[in-house]
């Protein structure tokens, strides 16, 4: 407008910086201000603020009443999960206030609830968060500003429920015009269920070809989005990353030792919404040509916390060892490492010590262990047992010998 005094009316966050805004989680608290400058002196009456947080999800689809008569059915749902108002400027008696020309800035700061959804943005759906802010005046329209912030939802991957394995197996006979032409098998494991952007996938895999004719393996993520609205549900699935191994021919068998499968910057999962779901799965495939394709799918969840390099992921030891062993990959190695010589253990000064000393050495209780103690099972794991003698080397004395109970 040609008269109007407000030059700019912005809503700032703290923590904001040159090239990045601040990412925000539930049960963090939002601060920031709002911005005003005005060219001259101006009436106002109030300066509100408004932060709304939605998850909408809409589509539309076509429908058949008949031969002749088509009509378009639309679905539609949306959820509050965010919403707060409050009042940053107000007269007392109801009036107008008169501001100087200049520079005014009005802080503001809220709570997020304590569960929030992931900030998401699909073709049938979406979940946005922005702060309002409202300036209204006499006899002219009320003045706007609106900011967006960004909410990502923690998905800690160090659970027992996604550190454990996953593992399927699936078989059909190839057919071609009616008649069988073998059995096809695929067997897939992965060692956990959590994953985070940036980690690769281990894909273990075994294919067995009994037909007649060469088949290809292959390996996707697979990010599947679900809208949800009136009872109906909206789906749409999309390649994140994919694999393709070698053709198996005829009759022979093809195994997979950890096949390299890199998950890309994609969002997390979203599992606790009730309009929209972002979920993810490992599709290992077979394709068979003149038949349909073997699928296997395992679950996975994309996470926000990667994996620990200890404490929960320990958890998980046990379980991950007998999963290598379950694919070949434990199996101990032929010749063992001798012990050494107790001489290059032990110096001969400290033998001559220990030997003139009258007292035992004793283990200092306050002396922990150093390192972690995975390294201690390594270093004694492979020594081999003691040498068999056929005479003991220790003979029970006289005394202490059993009587026969003929004698």
């Amino acid at each position: 407008m040609l008269f109007d005094k407000v030059k700019a009316l912005v809503v700032q966050l703290d923590g904001a910086n040159a090239g990045a805004e601040p990412v925000f989680s539930g049960g963090q608290a939002v601060a920031g201000r709002v911005l005003l400058e005005l060219a001259g002196p101006a009436r106002v009456g109030a300066l509100k603020l408004r932060a709304r947080g939605r998850a909408h999800v809409h589509w539309t689809e076509s429908r058949s009443a008949g031969s002749s008569t088509a009509y378009t059915q639309s679905y539609s749902e949306r959820v509050e999960v965010v919403s707060h108002r409050a009042t940053l400027l107000a007269p007392d008696t109801g009036e107008m206030t008169t501001l100087p020309p200049g520079r005014h800035e009005f802080p503001f700061s809220f709570q997020l609830p304590p569960t929030l959804v992931t900030s998401f943005e699909g073709k049938h759906g979406s979940v946005r968060y922005c702060i309002k802010a409202t300036l209204h005046r006499p006899w002219v329209p009320a003045r706007r500003a609106r900011k967006v912030f960004t909410v990502i939802e923690p998905v800690d991957i160090n659970t027992p429920a996604l550190l454990a394995p996953q593992a399927g197996a699936r078989e059909k006979i190839a057919r071609s015009w009616y008649s069988n032409r073998g059995l096809v098998s695929l067997s897939a494991k992965i060692d956990r269920k959590g994953y985070t952007p940036g980690e690769v996938i281990p894909v273990f895999a075994e294919i067995d070809n009994g037909s007649t004719r060469p088949v290809l393996p292959r390996a996707a993520v697979v990010q599947t989005q679900t809208f949800m609205a009136r009872g109906a549900r909206k789906q749409k699935r999309a390649v994140v990353a994919s694999l393709s191994g070698e053709p198996v021919g005829p009759g022979r068998r093809a195994l997979w030792q950890g096949r390299a499968l890199r998950i890309p910057p994609v969002g997390p999962s979203i599992l606790h919404c009730r309009v929209l779901h972002v979920d993810y799965t490992l599709k290992v495939c077979v394709d068979i040509p003149g038949s349909s394709k073997l699928l296997l799918e395992l679950p996975l969840v994309i996470g926000t916390i990667p994996l620990h390099p200890f404490g929960s992921r320990s958890s998980s030891v046990g379980s991950h060892a007998s999963f290598l062993l379950d694919w070949g990959l434990g199996v101990l190695p032929e010749r063992p490492e001798a012990p050494p010589e107790y001489s290059d253990v032990v110096a001969d000064e400290e033998v001559a010590a220990m030997e003139q000393s009258p007292f035992r050495l004793l283990q200092d209780p306050d002396v922990g262990v150093e390192g972690p103690f995975f390294a201690y099972i390594q270093e004694f794991r492979y020594r081999p047992p003691p040498l068999y003698s056929e005479e003991d080397p220790n003979p029970p004395s006289e005394a202490m010998r059993p009587r026969c109970m003929t004698c």
